[in-house]
């Protein structure tokens, strides 16, 4: 991102979230995304008026915003670092097998049936994508998105257990997610992929063992440094070196980045009576200023990039079978999944969990980098159909599922208050 950009979208985060605070008063991630896309249209009409072209054209002059690259070779690391540095491995032991059906059969399922779905819909509408096309895009948008997960669903006060099967599943499924991609892309371009059981064994284990060992031997540092700045630069060496060295082997980086802030939360709990409280303030304190930054960056860009979506041919009636086929996929691969988790926390019932996971199953930047990463792989008709499927389906659930769940979780718990 060049700095002209930076300066932009950071005047335009500083006067949204100003006018927010003052006015409108929505959750604050929301904010951005909602008026970002409100400017984004504001401007692209402007544009046709002003020049007297259609905004067709004007659409296929513009560059996209590089989410791909702002993500990927960026700051990914670092965002999954701040949302899941608060996070103890010993509560993973509690939830363990919960959020292991939760990122693996329910990401897994959610990719076929959505794949299904949007095929059966695709030939009843004349549209040449294939199975496999649709699967891929399956698995682009059934992982949950951390991003969206630990920075709006925090808001609502949901039940810690519930809230932490939210946040664990959508940490951890993006690393399944990008398997499923790898494999079902592999088959939609007759490329071989090398099998999706070999996939997530790379894709997990090493970027678990990079991810353990690389912190376990930066904490040694952190653990016997007193100095408040340097402890916050041997964090961010860490993460970062996690993720390098997980993209040079063709490991999930995203996932080390999650097991490196896990980690460093369990050992500085396991030695907080060691830890200068100014060390420890300052430490919390940049890394939920950092988090706050590179997400409203984010919620900005998705905002902006919004237009493309226009590309899309019968743009309203395929973001309508989008969304639809998000929810009921997301709802039946947590029909299943539920059947093999145990008994639910926090006194619910598999009716009202999948309810709530199903519309708290938000989706975000990492859903839109993996659309745009299709770009060379499908025809131009395709690649826009699914990268505007892909926006429909992030705005949806950020803005509508994102505005209306406080709502939507108080219905449930009146629900479950009456079959108490």
């Amino acid at each position: 991102m060049s700095l002209y950009y930076f300066v932009a979208i950071i005047g335009f985060i500083c006067v949204l979230g100003f006018l927010n605070e003052k006015l409108t008063k929505l959750t604050y991630e929301i904010s951005l995304m909602l008026f970002s896309v409100i400017i984004g249209i504001f401007l692209l009409a402007g544009t046709v008026i002003l020049k007297g072209t259609s905004a067709a054209e004007i659409l296929n002059h513009i560059q996209i915003l590089d989410i791909e690259g702002f993500l990927m070779e960026g700051v990914l690391c670092f965002m999954l670092f701040a949302g899941s540095c608060h996070m103890k491995l010993s509560d993973f032991k509690v939830h363990a097998k919960q959020i292991t059906v939760l990122a693996f059969a329910c990401t897994f399922l959610g990719a076929c049936f959505y794949g299904g779905l949007f095929y059966g819909a695709g030939l009843l509408l004349g549209l040449d994508l294939s199975l496999p096309v649709c699967l891929m895009f399956g698995s682009i948008v059934a992982p949950t998105d951390p991003i969206a997960a630990t920075s709006i669903l925090s808001k609502f006060n949901l039940p810690k257990n519930i809230s932490f099967l939210i946040e664990g599943e959508s940490l951890f499924n993006d690393g399944v997610g990008v398997a499923l991609f790898v494999c079902f892309s592999g088959i939609a371009t007759a490329t071989s992929s090398g099998g999706f059981a070999r996939i997530i064994l790379k894709e997990i284990f090493g970027a678990v063992l990079v991810g353990v060992t690389v912190t376990l031997l930066c904490f040694l540092m952190f653990r016997f440094s007193k100095s408040r700045t340097l402890g916050i630069f041997i964090s961010l060496f860490a993460v970062s070196l996690s993720y390098c060295i997980c993209e040079g082997f063709g490991f999930s980086g995203a996932i080390a980045s999650v097991i490196c802030g896990i980690l460093f939360s369990t050992l500085r709990s396991r030695f907080s009576e060691y830890e200068p409280p100014e060390k420890t303030q300052a430490f919390d304190s940049f890394w939920e200023t950092l988090d706050v930054l590179l997400n409203s960056i984010l919620y900005v860009m998705l905002g902006l990039s919004f237009v493309r979506i226009l590309q899309m041919e019968q743009v309203v009636i395929l973001s309508l079978i989008a969304i639809a086929a998000n929810l009921i996929a997301r709802a039946g691969s947590l029909t299943v999944s539920s059947l093999f988790m145990g008994k639910l926390p926090d006194g619910y019932d598999r009716f009202n969990f999948i309810r709530l996971l199903t519309w708290g199953g938000l989706r975000g930047g990492l859903s839109v980098a993996l659309a745009i990463s299709t770009r060379s792989m499908l025809p131009e008709q395709t690649y826009y159909i699914i990268l505007g499927c892909t926006y429909a389906i992030v705005f949806f659930t950020t803005i509508i599922q994102g505005l209306t769940m406080k709502p939507v979780y108080n219905r449930i718990n009146r629900s479950l208050s009456k079959t108490k």
